[in-house]
């Protein structure tokens, strides 16, 4: 059986969320294996793959056939003892360095929280995230799934008046706008330095299907030239368009499914589960090439 991908709802979104099968992406990949895939990503956004047993290593070698890899520096643990060996993986976990789930008033569960909130990986930074891979080793008896939000459709469905007044808009994207919107404010002097904030593009073109898409973030907490209220106001109302149930898809996790997702067009968000159980996600990041600034130019 050869690497075939179909859309996961083929009747409501076709365009959006696609499933692959035929192949066992733990192993490596052949140039012409790679390449499809990222046809796949181009053309879906999100991709699914079941039943794929990873370790850190074999996800770490899958990741490196789409780019160079992003460091684990947007949690508080940077330059801290770390529960997985590589810092090439994120820790997308409730658990402690002895594996026990964090307590409710955990600093590192508080900050967590923020994943609920629709973003876009590493936005808030210089250069922001090309693709996301998650792998589900433990998941929870029930709830814990991620939505993912179509931002090309988004844009598209926007009428020109709103297009034209998005178009040359510049934010600044932070982690600590999106934790502030959860009343989280415990950051150290050295955690206030490294998520100062950094300025992208509100409408960017896909570097490979020349779509362009919004890009939005919970991150997203200022527009230059804007008083912060109007701004915060406006991207609040884009935001509310984006994830619009008919632009949302809704990934319930098996064990061992690997989902990969192009931050470039889409959006997502984790969602509640219950906290006593294991939630235990591994994820990779694909870096983009340069910013959305040099994108512009």
């Amino acid at each position: 059986m050869s690497l075939s991908i179909a859309p996961i709802d083929p009747v409501s979104r076709p365009f959006f969320a696609g499933v692959v099968s035929g192949i066992d992406i733990t192993k490596p990949l052949t140039t012409e294996q790679a390449r499809a895939i990222e046809a796949g990503m181009d053309q879906y956004g999100v991709l699914v793959f079941h039943d794929q047993h990873f370790d850190d290593e074999s996800q770490l070698a899958f990741s490196r056939n789409f780019g160079d890899l992003e460091e684990a520096t947007g949690d508080l643990n940077f330059h801290k003892a770390r529960r997985l060996g590589s810092a090439l993986v994120n820790d997308i976990s409730n658990l402690d360095m002895n594996n026990q789930v964090l307590a409710r008033d955990s600093r590192r569960r508080l900050f967590s929280l923020g994943n609920r909130l629709w973003h876009s990986d590493s936005s808030f930074k210089e250069v922001p995230a090309k693709f996301s891979l998650l792998s589900a080793r433990v998941i929870p008896s029930a709830g814990g799934n991620t939505e993912f939000a179509d931002m090309r459709v988004a844009y598209d469905s926007l009428d020109d008046e709103l297009k034209a007044e998005c178009e040359n808009l510049i934010c600044e994207h932070s982690q600590r706008y999106s934790r502030g919107v959860l009343g989280f404010a415990d950051f150290t002097e050295e955690d206030k330095i490294r998520f100062k904030p950094v300025l992208q593009r509100l409408v960017r073109r896909h570097p490979s299907t020349g779509r362009k898409s919004l890009f939005l973030a919970s991150h997203a907490g200022a527009i230059q030239g804007w008083p912060v209220p109007e701004a915060r106001q406006f991207l609040r109302d884009l935001t509310e368009h984006a994830t619009q149930r008919k632009f949302v898809y809704s990934h319930v996790w098996k064990q061992y499914d690997l989902v990969m997702w192009d931050n470039r067009a889409t959006m997502h968000r984790a969602r509640p589960f219950p906290d006593s159980e294991v939630r235990d996600m591994h994820r990779t990041t694909v870096a983009s090439e340069r910013s959305t600034m040099a994108e512009a130019a």
